[in-house]
């Protein structure tokens, strides 16, 4: 089946749940055993790692049903729900790390994925090295006796530099690490990790998968061979997100397919626009043709996302405030994936280390909603005249 049916079809059991349409959302904390005997095999199947509805922090048929959509659509054997993306990321590296191991992590991660490194796993005697995001077949140079995780992130967070994930991917499996990716900018609509070679696909699905800015919950998929380290680690730490979050993803996931065709053309639509302005130096974004990354985007990617970023010109922050502080349609916030515009002014530098960012203009990230393109354009137009009439 295509992705769309899968989005559509995937995860639902109308004929076991009285013909509802969507499946229903357990609150759930105990669960009864009638017989000793049925206590005891429900020990024995939780002990040998079978999925089943044990006790409301495992998983019930509500969970179930999101981690079987994002496995169809994602390729993965086996998926675990978190809280937020950010408890994805720490359970999953977690996971696979124990006092002295090493990590390589992309020097363009999610910030606060650097922050778990330096912070609490060197607390543990887990060293990270951070790389450059374009190394490539070179990341072999890299990889220490005690490194046990490459972890990538494509596009990588701020600067939108593309990875070349299937030869990391070759190159640190001959080394025996396991490769880690993080899949949110694409979703599992747009980007299938594990046929690029990753083992375990990490997604803050508050973004993509929920799509209206209401919900935090992250998921980790993972293959047959990294889902045993996974579930384990999950368990010991009590990951487990709530019912009606779990839900909201669901419903969130059926309108994947058209709400992300959305966000991609009407992202691409205003990053062209925005490459044509005079006070713009640079648009980041892997699916513009003029892009570093484009050929990599357009051989492992099946789509775009609405989020980019840009760098002005240099200008006063007087300047900058005038573009961001009255524009109505974008919103300046965290965050990213849903329905509305947003901006954020960032500097790429705070969360590098390896490569400096060569330009010394204010940098701005644009996630595009669902709103008409001629009116968000409108609204940056106004922007940038107020910009300059501020200089």
């Amino acid at each position: 089946m295509k992705d769309e049916t899968k989005l559509v079809t995937s995860g639902r059991d109308p004929e076991n749940n009285h013909g509802v349409v969507n499946p229903p959302v357990y609150h759930a904390s105990t669960i009864l055993h009638p017989t000793l005997d049925a206590l005891d095999n429900s020990r024995e199947r939780r002990m040998a790692g079978e999925r089943g509805v044990y006790y409301g922090r495992k998983g019930t048929p509500t969970t179930f049903s999101l981690e079987d959509m994002v496995c169809d659509l994602e390729g993965g054997d086996r998926c675990q729900v978190y809280p937020s993306g950010l408890a994805a990321i720490a359970g999953s590296l977690l996971a696979f790390l124990k006092a002295g191991d090493h990590i390589l992590m992309t020097d363009a991660a999610y910030s606060p994925a650097r922050r778990f490194c330096n912070d609490l796993a060197s607390r543990y005697d887990v060293s990270t090295t951070f790389y450059d995001p374009a190394i490539g077949t070179a990341i072999t140079d890299l990889i220490q006796d005690n490194t046990r995780v490459v972890y990538v992130e494509a596009p990588g967070t701020a600067t939108f530099v593309m990875q070349d994930i299937p030869a990391i991917a070759e190159a640190a499996h001959k080394k025996g690490c396991i490769v880690m990716m993080d899949n949110t900018w694409a979703s599992p609509l747009f980007c299938k990790p594990f046929q690029l070679g990753v083992d375990v696909s990490i997604q803050a699905g508050t973004k993509y998968i929920v799509g209206h800015s209401d919900v935090m919950i992250g998921t980790s998929c993972a293959t047959k061979e990294a889902w045993p380290a996974i579930d384990n680690m999950a368990g010991l730490l009590g990951h487990a997100a709530g019912p009606d979050d779990v839900y909201l993803a669901q419903r969130g996931m059926r309108t994947l397919s058209v709400r992300l065709k959305q966000h991609w053309e009407n992202g691409l639509k205003v990053a062209e626009w925005l490459r044509g302005q005079d006070m713009v130096e640079v648009v980041m974004h892997p699916a513009l043709t003029n892009d570093p990354g484009h050929a990599l985007w357009k051989r492992d990617f099946l789509g775009a996302s609405g989020l980019f970023g840009t760098t002005l010109k240099p200008c006063p922050r007087s300047a900058i405030a005038a573009l961001v502080d009255d524009l109505e349609l974008f919103g300046m916030g965290a965050s990213w994936g849903g329905y509305e515009s947003l901006v954020l002014p960032q500097d790429p530098n705070i969360s590098r280390s390896v490569t400096p960012w060569p330009y010394e203009g204010q940098c701005l990230r644009f996630h595009i909603g669902l709103e008409d393109t001629d009116d968000l354009i409108a609204d940056l137009d106004a922007g940038f005249k107020r910009l300059k009439a501020a200089m």
